[in-house]
Order: structure tokens, then sequence, then C-alpha cells
């Protein structure tokens, strides 16, 4: 499977600023070709690249006042291995974090999902959340977690992430965030998707049902959005103008929602 992928981003920067970029593919990817580019009004800027954890690939660099444009190219061919499993993530993945409240909502998990365990559980989970949450664009704040997700029962790609993660942390299942870029995702932007871990393997559901799983790159991986998001920035404020994701694969899979899939 050859996926194409193109992005371009338009930022106004209103002062010194460390910007920190995740939106390349993690490592284990096999790379066609591959450019990023960062330009201050019109001046290149060097970005440095540092390995977070699970091989996310972060590119960072400091800038002044201005317009920032980025713009990146990618061809990749063919899935990468499945992740390897860290005892350690097994412990991270199973504590309540910012955006996932497991330990607020599990009440509600123990009310819907007592006396089931396994995959049962977990297509359980993404099931309910999907038949109770309304995926709709702008309805919800940087802010929000997987409880006023809940609570106001709509959100986009992230929410339903967050509460899908929060409800199997709180049934014992370690689950974590992973930002994807998804090909026949519509609308096309970057993808929050979860791996929940059972039976010695991380395995991929996704409760939006927005894009095939099976073609799916995986960009970063972590305990929520706070560890997941393509941009972090310090010491001044910035904007976002514009940006445009594009991402398209040779061939686009059918996706039942039940199939066990591993992100590669």
């Amino acid at each position: 499977m050859l996926r194409t992928i193109s992005v371009h981003l338009e930022l106004a920067i209103q002062g010194h600023t460390n910007m920190v970029f995740s939106m390349t593919p993690a490592l284990g990817a096999e790379i066609v070709s591959e450019r990023l580019d960062f330009s201050l009004a019109g001046v290149p800027q060097q970005a440095r690249e540092i390995v977070d954890v699970h091989g996310t690939r972060l590119h960072t660099f400091v800038t002044g006042r201005g317009p920032l444009s980025v713009d990146y190219a990618l061809e990749v061919a063919g899935r990468a291995a499945p992740p390897p499993v860290d005892e350690r993530d097994l412990i991270t993945y199973l504590r309540p974090s910012r955006y996932c409240e497991s330990d607020l909502l599990t009440p509600t998990a123990r009310s819907e999902f007592r006396g089931l365990s396994g995959h049962v559980l977990v297509q359980a989970v993404v099931d309910w959340v999907f038949e109770r949450l309304a995926y709709v664009s702008g309805s919800s704040l940087p802010t929000d977690g997987a409880a006023r997700t809940l609570y106001n029962r709509q959100g986009v790609c992230r929410d339903f992430a967050h509460l899908t993660i929060a409800l199997l942390r709180a049934m014992e299942v370690p689950a974590r965030m992973v930002a994807v870029f998804a090909p026949g995702l519509s609308p096309m932007d970057f993808h929050a998707v979860v791996e929940a871990f059972v039976d010695g393997a991380w395995w991929l559901v996704d409760a939006t049902h927005l894009a095939p799983r099976q073609s799916m790159l995986r960009i970063s991986t972590g305990r929520d959005a706070a560890d997941t998001a393509w941009l972090t920035s310090n010491w001044t404020d910035l904007s976002v103008m514009s940006m445009l994701v594009t991402v398209a694969a040779d061939s686009l899979p059918y996706d039942d929602g039940y199939e066990r899939i591993q992100l590669g």
C-alpha cells in the first residue's frame, strides 16, 4: 500500500517562540520520500529532530514574530511492524490522565460493561461510544476531557478517543491515544484513534468509524491529546490561520469495524 501525504500550514507568530511539531510518521515507517520545510516570512527555519517514546519524531526550533509557513510532503510504502510491548506501558496506560479521567468514569464503566472482558469488552466500549456521541466539527474545546465529552454527547475524533480510553482504563484495560494519518477520512485532518491492550498485544480501535483502520499511519502515541498534539508552542501566542491536510492511498480497504487490526 502506497500512501501519499501533504500538509500545508500558515501560522501567525506573535513573538519569540519555541515550536515543537509532531506531524511526521513514527520510526519504522517505510518512507519512500519526505520533505519538511519551515519558513518565517520567507526565511527558512532549521529544525532539529528529537525521537520521543514509541518512536515519535518531534521537530523543534525557536522562531521570531511573523508569518510561519509549514510544508510537508511524504510517501510511505507498506506497513510497519506492530508495536513492541513494554511492561512500563501497561502501568502508564492504566492510570487516569489529563483528558482521560478514568477515575471519574469508573462507576459508569462498571455499570455499563460489568461482566465483560477481553476483545468483547473493547468492542462493547467502542460501540457504546459510537452510539452515544455525535461527531460535530468544532463542538468541543481544547480543554475538554472524557467526562465533559460524555456530558455533552458530542465531539470530534480526539473526544471519541478520550472517552474510549477512559472507559477502557476504568475497566482495567490499558489504553492509549495514537495520532495518525488516515486515508479516506472525512473531514480530512490529523486523526486520533485508540490502541487497547488485550491478549498480549495492542489493538487498534476507532469509535468514529470515519476511516478504514487498515491504511492508517502512526504519527505519535501517548496518554491522551497532551502527548500527541501536532503542535506545542511556548513563550508567546500564535494563531493557526489555515491548515490543509491531504492523505491518500493507492487502495482503500473496507473496514467493518469488527476486524481485529494492529497499527503498523
